[in-house]
């Protein structure tokens, strides 16, 4: 069996192309492609988009207007390893902007609903240090922050 690949389908609720045009402004490493409108058979109103084909980072998705019935929760989300705090900072700053909400762990949701997880570099190595003791004090310290400060989670897991 021969497969081409993975693509994430994102489900909104009318607003696909302006999901996909604030993906590619967020991620510069980006790019569009085709946009499918609904024909005079359906479900939707002819002429209005159906799909947008859109890459970031390599990851292909298509969102899809689909209508209200299926909204985004937590239960998915997207991992951004991060290079450095800078890149960690700037992500976070542009997901949470216009609409977007901060929550625990190093979790935005984004204006559209869809949930990332900013990771700096080191975190998910603290959270899973070979010795329980420093990597139950890193996770404890994490758990208390919005933003993920690596440096803070470092101190807890010295801590002893």
């Amino acid at each position: 069996m021969s497969s081409n690949g993975f693509t994430t389908c994102l489900w909104f609720d009318g607003n696909a192309e302006a999901a996909a045009d604030y993906y590619l402004s967020v991620f510069k490493d980006g790019k569009r492609g085709r946009i499918g409108r609904y024909t005079e058979a359906g479900p939707g109103p002819a002429g209005e988009v159906m799909i947008v084909e859109f890459e970031i980072n390599g990851q292909k998705f298509v969102g899809l207007n689909g209508g209200p019935q299926f909204p985004f929760t937590e239960a998915i989300s997207f991992q951004i390893h991060c290079a450095d705090e800078a890149e960690a900072d700037y992500y976070y700053a542009a997901l949470t902007r216009d609409g977007g909400e901060e929550s625990n762990c190093g979790w935005v949701k984004d204006r559209f609903g869809v949930s990332w997880q900013v990771v700096p570099p080191g975190a998910i190595d603290l959270v899973t240090d070979p010795d329980p003791a420093r990597a139950a004090r890193a996770t404890a310290a994490m758990m208390t922050m919005k933003k993920l400060d690596v440096a803070g989670m470092r101190r807890a897991a010295d801590a002893a």
